[in-house]
């Protein structure tokens, strides 16, 4: 079979790589190194794990929720859509968005704002959901939703109502993707986070496959 081409959605990972304010940025700490005359090259890194491309556990924003050691994988691998969803700077999308996303019948949605252009500049104006639109995508039976921003929710959000929304509908959601290369369409989707045991989010790969 012919080979299928791979798209990178994930943001190069290193120091410059901005994170939301005030959470651990990414360093890396290098044991031994090769150029150095070291028999090999062992590094360590420190970081959030809500690092660029990333998945949110239950347990990041619900008491006594599953971490991301416990849930399902099957949300982030398989047939997805990318949709554009054009928003001023620091609006929502709504439940007339979410309709038009929902309107191909596909259970995994990436949204392209671009709003966030800039990996290592935070930029707190970003598009986020509001809580009727992921009702609209939950009703559409839609199990992982996606944005090429820092968070579902908007950056003054305390009450989270947009990540508890998910928690509601059982829907996984993938933050910090990269989309402003992709085109709208289906394509496959692979995202998986790590088995970090206990943890509220981790680092993925997020990666597209077209058909």
């Amino acid at each position: 079979m012919p080979a299928r081409s791979i798209i990178d959605i994930s943001p190069a990972i290193n120091p410059d790589l901005a994170v939301w304010p005030g959470d651990v940025g990414f360093s890396r700490k290098i044991q031994l190194d090769m150029a150095q005359g070291a028999n090999l090259t062992l590094s360590s890194l420190s970081t959030t794990v809500h690092l660029g491309a990333h998945a949110d556990a239950p347990s990041h924003f619900s008491t006594n929720a599953a971490p991301i050691d416990q849930v399902d994988l099957s949300p982030y691998i398989g047939p997805c859509h990318v949709v554009t969803c054009t928003k001023k700077r620091g609006s929502l999308i709504d439940a007339a968005d979410a309709d038009l996303a929902v309107a191909g019948g596909a259970k995994r949605i990436l949204f392209r704002t671009l709003s966030y252009p800039e990996p290592t500049k935070f930029n707190t104006d970003f598009v986020a959901f509001s809580p009727e639109a992921i009702d609209v995508l939950g009703m559409a039976g839609v199990v992982l939703v996606g944005i090429d921003t820092p968070s579902v929710d908007p950056f003054e959000s305390k009450d989270l109502t947009a990540h508890n929304s998910l928690l509601k509908w059982g829907i996984r959601n993938l933050e910090g993707l990269i989309l402003s290369h992709v085109s709208d369409g289906a394509y496959e989707l692979i995202a998986l986070p790590l088995k970090l045991v206990g943890f509220d989010a981790s680092p993925v790969r997020a990666v597209l496959r077209v058909y």
